[in-house]
């Protein structure tokens, strides 16, 4: 037996009203998402930032406090020079090439993905800014010195710095931008 013949259908080319005669193809009529000059220099001037106070800072705790010194600041704070040859929480302290690799390759993908989607949400640049400055001050320390300068300490939590503040406060933006972009907009009461 043979299958029926089917009647094709025909496919549908939808078109947008971008242009007097509306009839340019969606796919063409597209807006570019690549980072333009403006969103590079915001992101190399807010990465840059970040680098230059996460540097000070660790050099200042460096010269003024002997490693495993602390001051008393207020409660349970207090500046306290240690050394970090790990990730986040001492995790993987032998395995400082394998960081450093990983910081890189991070790093690099960052930068394409801002070049294919810089101009995507205004604030991308400041986050990922944040982000790429402090991860680059952090991979600056470990190749330089094998370590990361750790001096913000809690009792209750592990030491940090400011490059580790910085990537939090990026994520932090990054993900408030897709949740804020996510939304539906609100409608305006009218007010009469």
């Amino acid at each position: 037996m043979s299958e029926p013949a089917r009647a094709e259908t025909p496919s549908v080319d939808v078109r947008i009203g971008s242009t007097a005669n509306a009839l340019q193809p969606v796919s063409s009529a597209e807006r570019s998402l690549a980072a333009g000059r403006v969103q590079w220099l915001i992101l190399l001037l807010v990465a840059g930032a970040a680098v230059v106070a996460d540097q000070l800072t660790k050099q200042v705790v460096g010269r003024t406090l002997g490693l495993g010194e602390s001051v008393d600041i207020v409660g349970p704070f207090s500046i306290h020079h240690v050394q970090n040859s790990g990730i986040a929480f001492g995790f993987f302290p032998t395995a400082t090439t394998i960081v450093i690799a990983l910081t890189g390759l991070a790093i690099a993908w960052m930068l394409v993905f801002f070049a294919r989607s810089g101009a995507r949400h205004p604030v991308l640049p400041v986050g990922l800014g944040l982000v790429l400055g402090g991860s680059l001050a952090n991979l600056v320390d470990r190749v330089r010195l094998g370590h990361v300068t750790d001096f913000l300490d809690f009792t209750f939590w592990p030491a940090f710095n400011l490059a580790d503040i910085f990537i939090v406060v990026g994520v932090a933006v990054l993900l408030g931008a897709i949740v804020a972009s996510d939304r539906e907009p609100r409608r305006l009461r009218s007010v009469l």
